[in-house]
């Protein structure tokens, strides 16, 4: 009788260790599963901060800056700047930017005037060699109604548009090697005067805005050095 109770204790007591190894592997398996996801959605997380960071990083830098001095058309008589001229390129290692008019704003501010955009797009195709020449194809192109290099007149309303000073591919983006300049001629009663301060801003899509700030100097000569 005393075997049977033994024996029965012994068989009980291996159901019990049983159970508890099963118990405790359910428990592995269980926390297993959680720990990978847990490790998976840290990943996912990392993957999209990552992500973000480098979209923001790209969304706050601009992809162009000014290349050389800009270089303005003055009238010595008037005392006042009729047209100005910005070079422009690609920074270093940036991205093509695409200047077409539904792509690009330029917003103008002086002493007395402020635009939100005057720009009406690029001289495309070809380059050109000179401010003049450019506000001469900007005639044909309809984006100025006078030229004040030949006519002594001045555009009805203050515009930006821009031509190439080298053009590689005849198209309305700049790139890496390309060489841009943004023109505006001004209005008659709108010509930034002598230490008036003049406030440009290229709006990109997709990227910051490249803001210019000059102050005019005495105008003494018919080409200005703005810096």
């Amino acid at each position: 009788m005393t075997n049977i109770h033994s024996r029965y204790r012994q068989s009980h007591k291996g159901i019990i260790g049983v159970e508890s190894a099963i118990v405790l592997i359910a428990f592995v398996i269980v926390a297993a599963a959680l720990a990978f996801v847990v490790l998976n959605m840290g990943i996912s997380t990392t993957q999209k901060a990552k992500t973000t960071t480098i979209l923001t990083l790209g969304e706050a830098s601009t992809s162009i800056q000014i290349s050389a001095g800009i270089k303005g058309a003055g009238h010595i008589t008037d005392g006042v700047l009729n047209v100005t001229a910005i070079p422009l390129k690609i920074v270093p290692g940036g991205n093509p930017v695409n200047l077409a008019e539904q792509f690009t704003a330029i917003k103008y501010q002086s002493n007395s005037i402020t635009y939100d955009d005057i720009y009406v797009g690029t001289l495309n195709p070809g380059s050109r060699t000179s401010l003049e020449d450019a506000t001469g194809d900007a005639l044909i192109f309809s984006y100025i109604d006078n030229d004040p290099y030949v006519d002594n007149a001045f555009p009805t309303n203050t515009v930006a548009f821009i031509y190439w000073a080298l053009n590689l591919n005849d198209n309305d983006i700049l790139e890496q090697g390309e060489h841009a300049v943004l023109a505006i001629a001004f209005a008659k009663d709108e010509r930034p005067r002598a230490l008036e301060l003049m406030r440009i801003e290229v709006i990109q899509s997709g990227g910051s805005t490249l803001t210019i700030e000059r102050k005019v100097p005495i105008i003494t000569n018919e080409v200005v050095d703005l810096g």
